[in-house]
């Protein structure tokens, strides 16, 4: 299998391309609408609200993490979960200005 060669694209191009991964699969997707439902940290929860087994779902919490979409904090025993709205003004930013293009553009 070939290599992504990701030094060859901006960090830019590359942080949009992790964030849209970690959001290619439903379950994160189900996640981060929960998150976003509750408007708080979750420390347990959000095992409950899924129809996935508990290592599952941290898995999924693991790279909505990695990915920069959720922030997670120790609380005790638990690790809290919340949205990390850093992230999402990147993606609001990006799709915005392909939004701006699009609209403006006279093509086909």
């Amino acid at each position: 299998m070939g290599t992504t060669k990701t030094e060859h694209f901006t960090d830019e191009q590359n942080q949009i391309a992790a964030i849209a991964k970690a959001l290619g699969h439903p379950a994160r997707i189900a996640i981060i609408e929960y998150l976003l439902k509750v408007n708080a940290c979750i420390c347990g929860d959000i095992v409950n609200e899924l129809p996935l087994a508990q290592a599952t779902v941290s898995q999924h919490l693991k790279e909505l993490k990695n990915a920069g979409l959720i922030k997670g904090n120790i609380e005790g025993t638990a690790i809290c979960y919340c949205i990390n709205e850093n992230t999402f003004e990147i993606v609001n930013a990006y799709f915005s200005k392909i939004i701006t293009t699009v609209t403006h553009q006279k093509c086909c």
